[in-house]
């Protein structure tokens, strides 16, 4: 039964301090040295996070997109004893089905800002009203404005899964459907699991499909065949430094992250090269960098980077055989995604598998439209 008393509205308003703050952080930077022409191989390039960093200072507006933020109605609730902050928008079509995205590191309900009004209001979008959603977006525990965990445990995964299951039960959402990439294509197959009565179908991006330690992959497709060998290589990887830090030592890394606006920019802003789009250098080709910077500042004004880090050290669910749950589950993947589809399909009932040529890990972000489109066509028969 919804209980309506626990559900707290909450309006996002940093104080202009905190603002004036980061903007002179920004301006006294201290910057690195570069050895010539390395390009992007020891990390992002120091003009990059220059250009960027100015743009955060003086040409990034936060008082514009913390108003863009505040049109959709906000609240916060404790469950279980963890401080859970969720932006909740009911779709005026009564058929609507109730969908929660959930996001992944380094990420929070704002970067599905472009998803909201199209999800929610398709007549008003030029949509077909029965495409309609009622639209669930929690920020994971230890994420930006659900603040930091308390206690060990608390950031994985599983953990998460059961905090949002248990946010749609007070919401009163008796059956729902459910969308995550990158850490979310963990917890949104996870919620099948947990109510395979009540999940109507699981639509996941990004999804990370780690193998066993002794799978050869003799009965995989020549694809499936090249990314295994992608991903067991990938420890000795560059690309793969970043995981294996926040995974053993994330609090000897939050303390620069926390207190360095540019810090928290350059590691950032190097993992988000690594996977989007590939065919894209710069960030600015790939994605709206003031959504990026949105995200970021997130991040930086609740700061929530080393909280959020743990998702990465309590995560049990990374190269875990993880059963089905048989609730019917698309997956739509992106240029760069090492999803290996005979993985996907011995751990979920997989119906649909969808491939695009452009967008990537950050799909939400770098191709919203596509993502929207395979999100109606995946649920069109399951309402």
């Amino acid at each position: 039964m919804t209980d309506d008393t626990a559900l707290i509205p909450f309006t996002i308003d940093i104080p202009q301090a905190q603002v004036d703050d980061l903007r002179a952080r920004l301006a006294a930077a201290r910057w690195p040295d570069q050895l010539p022409d390395v390009g992007w191989n020891q990390g992002v390039p120091v003009p990059e996070v220059r250009d960027l960093a100015e743009h955060w200072r003086s040409g990034y507006d936060w008082r514009r997109h913390e108003a863009r933020l505040n049109e959709y109605p906000q609240f916060t609730t404790e469950i279980d004893g963890q401080h859970l902050h969720f932006v909740h928008v009911r779709s005026p079509e009564p058929a609507a089905l109730p969908l929660v995205l959930v996001h992944g590191w380094p990420g929070s309900p704002a970067e599905f800002t472009e998803l909201i009004g199209p999800l929610t209001d398709p007549r008003a979008h030029g949509g077909d009203p029965a495409d309609a959603f009622h639209v669930v977006l929690p920020t994971l525990p230890g994420f930006g404005f659900s603040g930091p965990t308390q206690a060990a445990g608390q950031a994985s995964t599983d953990r998460a899964a059961e905090l949002i299951a248990a946010l749609m039960d007070r919401l009163g959402y008796a059956r729902y459907g459910t969308q995550g990439g990158d850490a979310g294509s963990f917890i949104a197959p996870q919620l099948g699991r947990l109510h395979p009565d009540r999940v109507a179908g699981v639509h996941v991006n990004a999804l990370i499909t780690i193998p066993p330690w002794d799978e050869d992959g003799a009965d995989f497709s020549p694809a499936d065949q090249a990314k295994l060998a992608e991903l067991n290589d990938w420890s000795s990887k560059t690309t793969s430094g970043y995981a294996a830090i926040q995974s053993t030592r994330p609090q000897a890394l939050a303390y620069g992250l926390t207190d360095s606006p540019v810090g928290l920019l350059g590691w950032i802003a190097d993992i988000f090269h690594i996977f989007t789009n590939p065919a894209h250098d710069r960030l600015a080709d790939a994605l709206d960098v003031d959504a990026f910077l949105t995200n970021l500042s997130i991040m930086y004004f609740t700061g929530t980077v080393g909280s959020s880090m743990r998702l990465y050290t309590e995560g049990e669910q990374w190269g875990a055989a993880l059963p089905s749950s048989g609730v019917p589950t698309a997956c739509a993947v992106f240029p760069g995604d090492s999803t290996i589809r005979a993985i996907a399909q011995q751990q979920n009932n997989l119906v649909r598998w969808t491939e695009f040529d452009r967008g990537g890990h950050f799909a939400a972000l770098e191709a919203p439209d596509l993502l929207l489109t395979d999100l109606r066509e995946f649920f069109t028969p399951l309402r």
